[in-house]
């Protein structure tokens, strides 16, 4: 019960990493060595300890290292979907990823955000 409690502790302001998309990559799971991060909405959440979901193989793997917004606003894995940019989404996908990002901050803690 105590290891979940302090995983899901934020990262205090001013202790938050900030990444580029590109450095964001590095953290995609095929490097056993380092986290898994997977950003919605510029939020980097780290989500090491679904490695079975997000590394390599995993279910949703195609996210690791990635901004997922607009991919997880559309339910979809496709490629070109996997993007920040939620400018045109409709308001029901505007919901689900409401619903993704609450999930995400139930679970994983947020170590920085997307610059």
């Amino acid at each position: 019960m105590e290891e979940k409690k302090r995983h899901r502790q934020i990262v205090p302001r001013g202790r938050e990493m900030e990444l580029t998309e590109q450095g964001l990559r590095q953290f995609n799971g095929s490097d056993p060595s380092k986290a898994i991060y997977v950003a919605i909405k510029g939020r980097i959440f780290d989500v090491s300890t679904a490695k079975n979901f997000y590394g390599p193989g995993g279910s949703y793997a195609i996210f690791a290292g990635r901004d997922a917004s607009r991919a997880l606003a559309k339910m979809s894995k496709n490629e070109e979907d996997i993007s920040p940019s939620i400018n045109d989404l409709s308001e029901k996908e505007i919901g689900v990823l409401q619903d993704w990002e609450k999930k995400f901050e139930a679970k994983y803690p947020v170590v920085g955000r997307v610059v």
